[in-house]
């Protein structure tokens, strides 16, 4: 860094204010003091990045008293819960890697913040703190102390707007009020009118088209300086680094043609090429907001959760359905879709989706609950204080604590191809140009800023992109909720599919259910359904909707077992179901069925039998499976649909049973390890360790609110028969990326020969090349379109 610009933030220094510190220059004290506090906390690195990355911090003295205030700081947490809380900040300032660096290390510069991750593309950071420790003006205060002011409006927070970026828009409109006066002005030269006036004048008009080539030069192509720059400085070649170079060189050269009096230069080209990759800029832009807008409104998930109406009823909808002021049922295990306050009288609800801390958080009546907790015991009743669309349950899914290390080969293509493209594409450049000079030298910049140009691989790097966007917006109208696009290359390459069988390949409906054993009285009946009630579990909602309607009642206490069974008290009475071993009785050998036990009040009452209704279209789907797949069935049940399922599926499907869920996640490890790429379908609730461990892990949702953040995808249990599609269009969208690939490949090859020719002007390959980016990404769309109308 020369010594005439500050160590820290690189701007010029006056050297009245100039300030010296371990023999590096600082612009001011502010910037000095930012030093300061990174060399005493070690964090020097953060200057190895990028060379004085950093912004000059303001004086912010009283700008935020009013965090002060409880009630505000209120609105602006996501979530505050004894010694967690979360809180997102918008950071205008962030701009390279040393600002995600140091903005990830925050726990190093101040006690109390637990984690902060920082969101690049929208420019925020997360930051999870502890609210015993720091608060969130100490944050904001240390932020801005560092060279990065978060923006805080109240209102953004309480409507939800969002500030607009047009200088895209802006960038577009000055490049082509250049273009088109320049053209007009041009039309003299064009036409090679002789007459006084032009021969006058000419001069003159040079001039001002020179003038009016000014703003697009320095103001609308901007953005391609920038990137070429910082691309340069971090040693990698991106696809920016072409297009800038052929802009200045048709600049210079242009300017050297009017000076000298050659002609008037390439003016008229420059702007038009500005104007026109600037415009395909803008396409590229609206068309992946409109798809991510689509994506982030299908990212609601269709699980349901039971609303509780006036006149006490229960009805199950979609999450997206809620609104404020209603009231909802959570059942154990249940997460909590949105943020509410706890009706009942207390709940124990584990935060560890959100916090990692396992340790149930007790709440009483009056408390607010935050979405992403899940509910443990018996049922609670809550009233909705958000919309889901208002909660973070969104952004739960996509936790990175969640998301599981895929290989992304598509990136990885991508990444290689624009690496050596673009080195290749500079030396065929210039050896272009140099070539050509020796045959004409006016027709060698020519060809080498068109050989710059419409070899630029924009369309290859938007291919993958545009393609998976799209199919993740297709999917989710097609009720396959994919958490992001990685999943689709995962289901591309999966060969094994693994099912559970309650409540994923069975339905939850009403079906034949049978009791053998002593007739339950009305008082018995009351205390079972109550019990049920609690329970989410496949069995539990059959057999809870089998049973009469009876009055409301809250267990006293109440423990659910994984995979075992249900414990509840009702005052000194006790109510106890499930498998035989958790109610400590020996197995009835007679009847091989699904069954759930029931004890009460210490005495063994008989059981239910299940004869299980399957999934329409299941025998069908497997057959068509089978063909390319190697299929599982796993179930928690005893043996006694074993016959059941031999007719109904092909011969080659394993059958596994007795599975506890630790073994069903050891069976999908051993699958692994013998280099089977696994999808896991699962209803959520027993499979929640198998889902994660999977390769893919797609959850079944029908009628309960059973969620894992784990899995990759969530089914709408209608959509079951359909399996078979969704994994042959996964296939068909990674072959539409190769196909895409090659089409630009095709296209780079043909616009080269041109080029290298002389055959190829700037001006035309300045409309070609966004062109060939708007014929990629139709291409894909239109494909992605037909291919998800086939049957």
């Amino acid at each position: 860094m020369e010594s005439n610009t500050c160590f820290h933030c690189g701007n010029e220094i006056n050297k009245k204010d100039e300030v010296i510190y371990d023999d590096k220059n600082f612009c001011c004290t502010g910037c000095k003091t930012v030093y300061e506090i990174f060399s005493q906390n070690d964090l020097t690195c953060y200057y190895d990045f990028q060379q004085a990355p950093g912004a000059t911090p303001q004086d912010i003295n009283g700008k935020y008293d009013f965090l002060d205030n409880v009630t505000i700081v209120e609105k602006l947490l996501e979530f505050n819960e004894n010694t967690t809380s979360i809180v997102s900040l918008y950071i205008p300032h962030i701009h390279c890697s040393s600002c995600i660096w140091i903005l990830e290390n925050l726990q190093k510069l101040q006690k109390g913040i637990i984690v902060s991750q920082v969101n690049f593309p929208e420019k925020k950071v997360r930051i999870t703190f502890n609210p015993q420790e720091t608060d969130l003006k100490a944050i904001v205060y240390l932020l801005s102390s560092i060279g990065y002011e978060p923006y805080i409006s109240l209102e953004n927070y309480e409507t939800g707007k969002k500030e607009v970026d047009r200088s895209l828009i802006y960038k577009v409109g000055v490049a082509f009020f250049c273009f088109g006066n320049i053209m007009l002005l041009s039309f003299p030269e064009y036409f090679e009118v002789q007459e006084f006036w032009i021969n006058q004048y000419r001069s003159f008009f040079r001039w001002l088209i020179f003038a009016l080539s000014l703003p697009a030069f320095l103001y609308s192509a901007i953005d391609y300086y920038k990137s070429a720059y910082k691309s340069i400085r971090s040693g990698i070649l991106n696809i920016d680094i072409p297009i800038a170079l052929g802009i200045v060189v048709m600049f210079v050269r242009s300017t050297i043609d009017i000076i000298m009096g050659y002609g008037q230069g390439f003016f008229d080209s420059l702007t038009g090429l500005i104007f026109f990759m600037l415009l395909g800029k803008l396409f590229q832009q609206k068309t992946y907001s409109f798809l991510s807008f689509e994506r982030d409104y299908k990212s609601y998930f269709p699980i349901a959760v039971t609303k509780v109406a006036p006149n006490g009823t229960e009805e199950a909808v979609q999450v997206y359905e809620i609104e404020k002021g209603d009231r909802l049922l959570i059942r154990n295990q249940e997460l909590i879709p949105v943020d509410g306050i706890l009706i009942s009288e207390k709940a124990a609800v584990d935060y560890s989706f959100v916090t990692g801390e396992e340790e149930p958080i007790e709440k009483k009546s009056g408390d607010k609950l935050f979405a992403g907790g899940k509910q443990l015991g018996k049922s609670i009743e809550m009233e909705v204080l958000f919309s889901v669309s208002q909660s973070y349950l969104t952004q739960l899914w996509s936790n990175d604590v969640f998301q599981k290390k895929f290989e992304q080969k598509h990136k990885t293509i991508t990444d290689k191809v624009s690496r050596y493209f673009t080195p290749a594409l500079l030396l065929i450049a210039f050896a272009s140009l140099i070539g050509w000079l020796f045959v004409d030298t006016y027709q060698a910049f020519n060809i080498f800023t068109a050989v710059l140009i419409v070899a630029c691989p924009c369309a290859l790097a938007l291919t993958a992109p545009f393609t998976l966007g799209n199919v993740l917006r297709i999917m989710g109208k097609q009720k396959m909720y994919l958490k992001n696009a990685t999943v689709i290359e995962q289901m591309a390459k999966v060969d094994t599919i693994v099912f559970d069988k309650t409540g994923t390949i069975t339905t939850n409906k009403k079906t034949a259910i049978r009791f053998v054993g002593e007739e339950l009285s009305d008082h018995e009946i009351y205390l079972l359904k109550n019990a049920l009630r609690g329970s989410n579990h496949p069995l539990s909602r059959r057999l809870y909707d089998y049973l009469p309607d009876v009055s409301k009642a809250m267990p006293t206490s109440y423990e659910e077992l994984t995979g075992k069974g249900v414990l509840a008290f009702f005052d000194k009475e006790i109510v106890q179901f499930g498998s035989a071993s958790f109610l400590d009785i020996e197995e009835n050998s007679e009847y091989e069925k699904t069954k759930v036990n029931i004890k009460i009040n210490g005495i063994y009452k008989g059981f239910y039998i299940f004869n299980n209704q399957y999934r329409e279209g299941l025998a069908d789907l497997f057959e068509k499976l089978a063909k390319n797949y190697e299929l599982k069935v796993l179930s928690g049940d005893n043996d006694g649909e074993r016959n059941t399922l031999l007719t109904l599926l092909p011969d080659a499907t394993e059958l596994i049973f007795n599975q506890k869920p630790e073994e069903k996640l050891k069976f999908i490890e051993n699958l692994q390890t013998q280099g089977k790429n696994v999808m896991m379908i699962g209803d959520g609730l027993n499979d929640a360790g198998a889902l994660a461990q999977s390769n893919v892990g797609i959850a079944i949702s029908e009628n309960v609110n059973v969620f894992s953040p784990a899995c990759d995808g969530i089914m709408d249990a209608s959509q079951f028969a359909r399996l078979d599609y969704y994994l042959h269009y996964a296939k068909n969208a990674v072959k539409t990326i190769y196909t895409s690939f090659g089409l630009s490949l095709l296209y780079n090859s043909i616009g080269l020969s041109f080029a290298i020719t002389g055959h190829l002007s700037p001006l035309v390959a300045a409309i070609i090349m966004p062109l060939s980016s708007i014929t990629v990404v139709s291409f894909v769309t239109i494909m992605t379109n037909l291919l998800s109308r086939r049957k």
